[in-house]
């Protein structure tokens, strides 16, 4: 679990981003990565499933590492983790589906 720890020390250290940035790109990148892998799409909410079950998983080991839940920047995580590959998987989801765009026939005027 401190292995695990590290790495994310590191990309933070590396990358000289926030933790809330880093939380937001882990999420777009796992929905992506998940949507290509499983090939459902974005509104099955099966790459979204994705995001939540590593999302909680890394806050689990999180907690194994602080030895308690820090619940403020457990929230924090969850939001700044989860919020857009929900809107994005909840807008495809409710998108109106349109219909083929065929123009209509020239002779065909009821």
């Amino acid at each position: 679990m401190l292995f695990y720890a590290a790495i994310k020390d590191a990309i933070a250290d590396d990358t000289g981003l926030g933790n809330t940035i880093l939380h937001i790109h882990a999420g777009m990148l796992i929905l992506l990565v998940a949507r290509l892998i499983s090939g459902r799409s974005l509104p099955t909410f099966v790459p979204f499933a994705a995001v939540l079950a590593l999302e909680l998983a890394n806050e689990g080991i999180d907690r194994v590492n602080h030895g308690t839940w820090r619940w403020v920047d457990t929230t924090g995580d969850m939001v700044s983790t989860l919020f857009w590959p929900f809107v994005l998987s909840l807008a495809t989801r409710l998108r109106p589906i349109r219909e083929s765009a065929s123009p209509p026939e020239a002779g065909n005027r009821d």
